[in-house]
């Protein structure tokens, strides 16, 4: 059997954010991520602060979905731990949850009080569509580096996986449960394939 693959290294000391950094980074992710968090943090931690390579993100992400909870709170626990350990993983979230909490209680205080006017309720309704369209283009770029790295049956994996979590409504845990075994097997094999 071949090497197992392992996580990515460490980052060196000079190229890791302090905690300050963490917390302003996700502190920008959070306040940015109308509509979903995820485009916002692979633009912030991969393209504009360059703390991870799009692989890593990739796979970081990967990990964060396949843990319980939501994927941007588990992306900013992993992503602060690694760089500062359980202090960075406190920095990290705090940013992450700090402004929008705050915003979110201002929001729907005023929400309660001018909620029924006709003309909030169209934009409300506008800026939902444009943030399925920002979380649809993210999700393409963030296949593209995990698509290149994976054996010819990823297609077909991916598609399984969106009839029936998205069509048949299957749990996400269910899914997990009967496709991760099946996509590790044939990744396995494709490695073996290749050696």
């Amino acid at each position: 059997m071949g090497p197992s693959p392992s996580p990515a290294p460490p980052p060196s000391a000079e190229g890791a954010p302090s905690l300050g950094e963490l917390y302003l980074g996700f502190a920008q992710i959070g306040l940015s991520a109308f509509g979903g968090a995820l485009p916002w943090a692979r633009r912030i931690l991969v393209e504009r602060r360059r703390w991870m390579e799009p692989e890593d993100f990739a796979s970081t992400l990967a990990l964060c979905q396949f843990l319980p909870g939501p994927n941007i709170v588990n992306l900013s626990i992993a992503v602060g731990r690694r760089f500062h350990g359980a202090a960075g993983s406190a920095a990290a979230f705090a940013g992450l949850v700090g402004g929008p909490m705050v915003l979110v209680v201002i929001l729907g205080l005023l929400y309660e009080r001018f909620g029924g006017i006709g003309a909030l309720h169209g934009a409300l309704t506008g800026l939902a569509a444009g943030a399925a369209g920002l979380v649809s283009a993210a999700a393409a770029q963030m296949a593209r580096p995990a698509l290149r790295k994976t054996p010819a049956s990823a297609p077909a994996l991916t598609g399984a996986a969106f009839v029936l979590a998205g069509l048949l409504r299957w749990p996400l845990p269910l899914v997990l449960l009967v496709l991760a075994p099946i996509g590790v097997a044939l990744s396995w094999r494709a490695a073996r394939a290749r050696a």
